[in-house]
Protein backbone atom coordinates (compact mmCIF):
# COMPACT_ATOMS: atom_id res chain seq x y z
CA UNK A 1 0.00 0.00 0.00
CA UNK A 2 1.47 3.42 -1.06
CA UNK A 3 0.71 5.92 2.14
CA UNK A 4 0.59 9.12 1.05
CA UNK A 5 0.46 12.35 3.59
CA UNK A 6 -1.92 15.10 2.40
CA UNK A 7 -3.86 17.93 3.76
CA UNK A 8 -6.52 20.04 1.91
CA UNK A 9 -5.01 23.37 3.63
CA UNK A 10 -1.72 22.44 1.87
CA UNK A 11 -3.22 24.14 -0.67
CA UNK A 12 -3.63 28.00 -0.23
CA UNK A 13 -4.09 30.63 -2.94
CA UNK A 14 -0.92 32.94 -3.99
CA UNK A 15 -0.18 35.82 -1.41
CA UNK A 16 -1.26 39.18 -2.85
CA UNK A 17 1.69 40.66 -4.89
CA UNK A 18 3.48 37.00 -5.08
CA UNK A 19 3.67 34.55 -8.09
CA UNK A 20 4.57 31.62 -5.98
CA UNK A 21 1.67 29.16 -6.54
CA UNK A 22 0.57 26.63 -3.97
CA UNK A 23 -2.45 25.28 -6.29
CA UNK A 24 0.88 22.97 -7.18
CA UNK A 25 -0.11 20.42 -3.84
CA UNK A 26 -3.46 20.15 -5.08
CA UNK A 27 -2.66 19.17 -9.02
CA UNK A 28 -0.38 16.36 -7.54
CA UNK A 29 -3.12 14.70 -5.67
CA UNK A 30 -4.82 15.44 -9.22
CA UNK A 31 -2.01 13.98 -11.28
CA UNK A 32 -2.06 10.82 -8.29
CA UNK A 33 -5.27 10.10 -8.87
CA UNK A 34 -4.57 10.57 -12.86
CA UNK A 35 -2.17 7.87 -12.55
CA UNK A 36 -3.88 4.83 -10.96
CA UNK A 37 -2.61 5.28 -8.21
CA UNK A 38 -4.47 4.17 -5.52
CA UNK A 39 -2.86 5.78 -2.32
CA UNK A 40 -3.92 5.52 1.30
CA UNK A 41 -4.18 8.86 2.47
CA UNK A 42 -3.02 10.79 5.86
CA UNK A 43 -4.28 13.90 7.22
CA UNK A 44 -1.51 15.67 9.23
CA UNK A 45 -1.89 17.43 12.61
CA UNK A 46 -0.32 20.83 12.88
CA UNK A 47 3.45 20.90 14.30
CA UNK A 48 2.91 21.42 17.76
CA UNK A 49 4.70 25.22 18.13
CA UNK A 50 7.30 23.50 20.52
CA UNK A 51 8.83 21.59 18.23
CA UNK A 52 8.75 24.64 15.99
CA UNK A 53 10.59 26.62 18.22
CA UNK A 54 13.29 23.83 18.98
CA UNK A 55 14.50 24.39 15.98
CA UNK A 56 13.01 27.88 14.99
CA UNK A 57 13.49 31.17 17.35
CA UNK A 58 10.25 31.64 19.14
CA UNK A 59 10.36 35.27 18.22
CA UNK A 60 9.65 33.95 15.05
CA UNK A 61 7.21 31.59 15.26
CA UNK A 62 5.27 34.40 16.95
CA UNK A 63 5.32 36.57 13.79
CA UNK A 64 4.22 33.38 11.38
CA UNK A 65 1.56 32.51 13.77
CA UNK A 66 0.46 36.15 14.24
CA UNK A 67 0.99 36.81 10.39
CA UNK A 68 3.02 39.83 11.41
CA UNK A 69 6.47 38.63 9.49
CA UNK A 70 8.71 41.89 8.89
CA UNK A 71 8.21 42.81 4.86
CA UNK A 72 12.92 42.32 4.98
CA UNK A 73 11.68 38.65 6.31
CA UNK A 74 8.43 38.10 3.30
CA UNK A 75 10.85 38.79 0.43
CA UNK A 76 13.53 36.72 1.59
CA UNK A 77 10.72 34.19 1.99
CA UNK A 78 9.26 35.32 -1.21
CA UNK A 79 5.45 36.01 0.00
CA UNK A 80 4.00 37.71 2.67
CA UNK A 81 2.92 34.92 5.13
CA UNK A 82 -1.15 35.69 5.24
CA UNK A 83 -3.36 33.43 7.51
CA UNK A 84 -3.69 30.60 5.07
CA UNK A 85 0.52 30.65 4.46
CA UNK A 86 0.91 30.30 8.58
CA UNK A 87 -1.86 27.58 8.57
CA UNK A 88 0.12 25.57 5.66
CA UNK A 89 3.68 26.46 7.26
CA UNK A 90 2.21 24.78 10.67
CA UNK A 91 0.55 21.59 8.60
CA UNK A 92 3.89 20.94 6.60
CA UNK A 93 6.65 20.17 8.96
CA UNK A 94 3.39 18.16 11.03
CA UNK A 95 3.45 16.07 7.21
CA UNK A 96 6.64 15.37 7.20
CA UNK A 97 6.46 14.12 10.90
CA UNK A 98 3.60 11.69 10.48
CA UNK A 99 5.31 10.20 6.84
CA UNK A 100 8.51 9.50 8.50
CA UNK A 101 6.30 7.79 11.45
CA UNK A 102 4.36 6.21 8.61
CA UNK A 103 7.64 4.85 6.59
CA UNK A 104 9.21 3.57 10.30
CA UNK A 105 6.35 1.55 10.01
CA UNK A 106 5.44 0.31 6.34
CA UNK A 107 9.29 1.07 5.36
CA UNK A 108 8.04 4.21 2.73
CA UNK A 109 5.72 6.86 2.76
CA UNK A 110 5.64 10.39 0.75
CA UNK A 111 4.80 13.69 2.09
CA UNK A 112 2.82 15.65 -0.47
CA UNK A 113 4.51 19.01 0.43
CA UNK A 114 7.47 19.77 2.76
CA UNK A 115 11.37 20.07 1.83
CA UNK A 116 11.19 23.71 3.03
CA UNK A 117 14.93 23.50 3.21
CA UNK A 118 15.92 27.20 3.19
CA UNK A 119 14.50 28.35 6.15
CA UNK A 120 16.62 29.58 9.07
CA UNK A 121 16.67 29.91 12.54
CA UNK A 122 15.03 33.38 12.40
CA UNK A 123 13.09 33.66 8.78
CA UNK A 124 12.41 31.90 5.91
CA UNK A 125 13.83 32.05 2.69
CA UNK A 126 13.77 30.98 -1.15
CA UNK A 127 9.98 30.09 -0.87
CA UNK A 128 10.48 28.33 2.99
CA UNK A 129 9.14 29.50 6.01
CA UNK A 130 9.44 26.50 8.49
CA UNK A 131 12.22 23.97 8.08
CA UNK A 132 9.96 20.82 8.17
CA UNK A 133 12.75 18.45 7.70
CA UNK A 134 15.26 19.61 10.70
CA UNK A 135 12.20 19.92 13.00
CA UNK A 136 10.61 16.89 12.07
CA UNK A 137 14.46 15.33 12.47
CA UNK A 138 14.95 16.68 15.88
CA UNK A 139 11.48 15.91 17.09
CA UNK A 140 12.12 12.05 15.75
CA UNK A 141 15.31 11.60 17.68
CA UNK A 142 14.06 13.29 20.69
CA UNK A 143 11.01 10.82 21.15
CA UNK A 144 13.34 8.29 20.10
CA UNK A 145 11.53 7.40 17.57
CA UNK A 146 15.17 7.11 15.46
CA UNK A 147 18.67 7.91 16.70
CA UNK A 148 20.60 8.53 13.51
CA UNK A 149 19.28 10.40 10.69
CA UNK A 150 20.31 10.93 7.06
CA UNK A 151 19.11 13.78 4.91
CA UNK A 152 19.46 12.97 1.62
CA UNK A 153 19.05 16.50 -0.50
CA UNK A 154 18.68 16.16 -4.15
CA UNK A 155 16.63 19.20 -4.90
CA UNK A 156 18.81 21.37 -7.42
CA UNK A 157 18.99 24.08 -4.77
CA UNK A 158 21.50 23.37 -1.79
CA UNK A 159 19.52 22.79 1.62
CA UNK A 160 21.28 25.86 3.07
CA UNK A 161 18.57 25.89 5.57
CA UNK A 162 18.79 23.02 7.24
CA UNK A 163 22.82 22.45 7.10
CA UNK A 164 22.70 25.35 9.44
CA UNK A 165 20.26 24.41 11.67
CA UNK A 166 21.81 20.99 12.17
CA UNK A 167 25.27 22.11 11.66
CA UNK A 168 27.05 19.65 14.47
CA UNK A 169 24.80 17.65 15.47
CA UNK A 170 26.41 13.53 15.42
CA UNK A 171 23.19 12.22 15.32
CA UNK A 172 21.66 13.61 11.67
CA UNK A 173 23.83 13.92 8.82
CA UNK A 174 22.69 16.28 5.61
CA UNK A 175 24.02 14.90 2.27
CA UNK A 176 22.98 17.46 -0.52
CA UNK A 177 23.75 17.24 -4.62
CA UNK A 178 22.60 20.45 -5.97
CA UNK A 179 23.61 22.96 -8.92
CA UNK A 180 26.93 24.89 -7.99
CA UNK A 181 25.66 27.75 -9.38
CA UNK A 182 22.19 27.92 -8.61
CA UNK A 183 20.20 29.70 -5.46
CA UNK A 184 21.77 30.23 -2.78
CA UNK A 185 24.47 32.37 -3.72
CA UNK A 186 26.79 31.46 -0.55
CA UNK A 187 26.08 27.96 0.39
CA UNK A 188 26.32 26.47 4.07
CA UNK A 189 28.23 23.63 4.98
CA UNK A 190 26.41 20.05 4.78
CA UNK A 191 27.45 16.93 6.09
CA UNK A 192 28.49 16.02 2.19
CA UNK A 193 28.23 18.52 -0.33
CA UNK A 194 28.68 17.95 -3.81
CA UNK A 195 28.24 21.19 -6.32
CA UNK A 196 27.81 20.31 -10.09
CA UNK A 197 27.89 22.08 -13.15
CA UNK A 198 25.06 23.64 -15.83
CA UNK A 199 23.91 21.06 -17.78
CA UNK A 200 24.76 17.85 -16.02
CA UNK A 201 23.02 15.13 -17.46
CA UNK A 202 21.64 11.69 -16.54
CA UNK A 203 24.36 9.96 -17.44
CA UNK A 204 27.03 12.35 -14.95
CA UNK A 205 24.43 13.21 -12.39
CA UNK A 206 23.54 9.22 -11.64
CA UNK A 207 27.66 8.27 -11.42
CA UNK A 208 28.09 11.35 -9.42
CA UNK A 209 25.10 10.07 -6.88
CA UNK A 210 26.51 6.11 -7.51
CA UNK A 211 29.66 7.45 -6.13
CA UNK A 212 28.88 9.11 -3.26
CA UNK A 213 25.48 8.30 -1.82
CA UNK A 214 25.98 4.62 -0.78
CA UNK A 215 29.47 5.23 1.39
CA UNK A 216 27.78 7.74 2.72
CA UNK A 217 24.87 5.79 4.17
CA UNK A 218 27.56 3.13 5.18
CA UNK A 219 29.86 5.72 7.10
CA UNK A 220 26.75 7.20 9.30
CA UNK A 221 24.40 3.99 9.22
CA UNK A 222 21.29 6.01 9.36
CA UNK A 223 18.42 4.27 11.24
CA UNK A 224 15.78 6.65 8.70
CA UNK A 225 16.22 8.63 5.79
CA UNK A 226 14.56 11.99 4.84
CA UNK A 227 14.26 12.42 1.08
CA UNK A 228 13.97 15.78 -0.08
CA UNK A 229 12.82 14.78 -3.73
CA UNK A 230 13.10 17.78 -5.63
CA UNK A 231 12.20 17.77 -9.09
CA UNK A 232 13.67 20.90 -9.95
CA UNK A 233 16.88 18.90 -11.88
CA UNK A 234 14.73 18.31 -14.46
CA UNK A 235 16.31 20.45 -18.01
CA UNK A 236 12.57 22.08 -18.48
CA UNK A 237 12.01 22.96 -14.76
CA UNK A 238 12.22 27.11 -14.43
CA UNK A 239 14.70 27.91 -11.73
CA UNK A 240 17.19 24.93 -12.31
CA UNK A 241 20.44 24.93 -13.82
CA UNK A 242 20.36 20.95 -14.70
CA UNK A 243 19.28 18.98 -17.69
CA UNK A 244 17.88 15.79 -15.90
CA UNK A 245 15.34 13.81 -18.03
CA UNK A 246 12.47 12.38 -16.94
CA UNK A 247 13.82 8.68 -17.01
CA UNK A 248 16.47 10.21 -15.10
CA UNK A 249 14.82 11.68 -12.43
CA UNK A 250 12.58 8.03 -12.27
CA UNK A 251 16.50 6.47 -12.08
CA UNK A 252 17.85 8.52 -8.95
CA UNK A 253 14.44 7.97 -7.10
CA UNK A 254 14.71 4.32 -7.63
CA UNK A 255 18.61 4.24 -6.80
CA UNK A 256 17.78 6.38 -3.62
CA UNK A 257 14.94 3.70 -2.83
CA UNK A 258 17.25 1.21 -3.65
CA UNK A 259 19.96 2.10 -0.92
CA UNK A 260 17.78 2.18 1.53
CA UNK A 261 15.85 -1.09 1.37
CA UNK A 262 19.33 -2.99 0.63
CA UNK A 263 20.12 -1.87 3.95
CA UNK A 264 16.69 -1.92 5.47
CA UNK A 265 16.38 1.74 6.13
CA UNK A 266 12.60 3.34 6.17
CA UNK A 267 12.35 6.25 3.85
CA UNK A 268 10.07 9.10 4.12
CA UNK A 269 10.01 11.29 0.95
CA UNK A 270 8.84 15.19 0.90
CA UNK A 271 8.05 17.00 -2.28
CA UNK A 272 10.91 19.74 -2.70
CA UNK A 273 11.08 22.20 -5.73
CA UNK A 274 9.43 21.99 -9.11
CA UNK A 275 9.17 25.51 -10.78
CA UNK A 276 7.09 25.85 -14.16
CA UNK A 277 4.52 27.89 -16.28
CA UNK A 278 2.53 24.36 -16.66
CA UNK A 279 2.04 23.44 -13.05
CA UNK A 280 0.21 20.38 -13.93
CA UNK A 281 3.39 19.27 -15.96
CA UNK A 282 5.58 19.78 -12.39
CA UNK A 283 2.91 17.96 -10.11
CA UNK A 284 2.93 14.92 -12.71
CA UNK A 285 6.69 14.93 -12.46
CA UNK A 286 6.39 15.07 -8.21
CA UNK A 287 3.81 11.86 -8.68
CA UNK A 288 6.43 10.51 -10.91
CA UNK A 289 8.88 10.57 -8.44
CA UNK A 290 6.44 9.16 -5.64
CA UNK A 291 6.19 6.19 -7.76
CA UNK A 292 9.47 5.18 -8.79
CA UNK A 293 9.89 5.38 -4.97
CA UNK A 294 7.18 3.60 -4.56
CA UNK A 295 7.77 0.55 -7.13
CA UNK A 296 11.08 0.56 -6.21
CA UNK A 297 10.60 0.08 -2.61
CA UNK A 298 8.98 -3.00 -3.93
CA UNK A 299 11.89 -4.40 -6.25
CA UNK A 300 14.71 -3.29 -4.07
CA UNK A 301 16.92 -3.85 -6.95
CA UNK A 302 15.51 -7.32 -8.14
CA UNK A 303 16.74 -9.37 -11.34
CA UNK A 304 15.32 -7.90 -14.30
CA UNK A 305 15.70 -3.80 -14.05
CA UNK A 306 17.51 -2.20 -16.97
CA UNK A 307 18.77 1.11 -17.52
CA UNK A 308 21.45 3.61 -16.42
CA UNK A 309 20.73 3.97 -12.86
CA UNK A 310 20.33 -0.52 -12.49
CA UNK A 311 24.09 -0.83 -14.49
CA UNK A 312 25.30 2.12 -11.95
CA UNK A 313 24.02 -0.11 -8.48
CA UNK A 314 25.36 -3.31 -9.53
CA UNK A 315 29.08 -1.54 -9.37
Amino acid sequence: MLHVVHHPHYVSPAAPGSSFSFDKYGLVMQALAESGADPLLHQPDPMPRAWIEAVHDPDYVDEVAACRVPPVKARRIGFPVTERVARRAFLAPGGTWLAAKLALRHGYAANGAGGSHHAMADSGAGYCVFNDLAIAANRLIVERDAARIMIVDLDVHQGDGTAVLTAGRPDIFTFSIHSERNFPARKARSSFDLGLPDDTDDADYLAALAGHLPAAIDAFAPDLILYQAGVDPHREDKLGRLALSDEGLADRDRFVMRQARRRGIPLASVLGGGYGDDRLAVARRHVGSILALYEAFHDAGMPGETGTAALLDSL
